[in-house]
């Protein structure tokens, strides 16, 4: 099977699911060693809950961890040859 038959939603939960695990993990991991109030203490935005800093922090964790799963699947392409 190559990648023309493989449906075009198969391939973006193939790159959203793995990410969406893996930023839960690192919010996991951040927010175990950081406390969101110590974070923000000094910005303007003090003021903000645990729960609003980890929400964000989760969506930031996957949004980079998004763009890496959708390069990595880019890059794996095989390149055409000419001919």
């Amino acid at each position: 099977m190559n990648e023309a038959e493989i449906p075009a939603s198969q391939r973006i939960i193939g790159i959203l699911w793995p990410s969406f695990l893996t930023a839960a993990a690192a919010t996991v991991v951040f927010f175990a060693l950081f406390d969101p109030v110590e974070l923000l203490a000094y910005t303007d935005f003090a003021d903000s809950s645990r729960v609003g800093v980890y929400t964000v922090g989760f969506f930031l964790f996957w949004l980079l961890t998004t763009t890496s799963s959708t390069l990595t699947s880019y890059f794996q392409r095989p390149t055409r040859t000419p001919g």
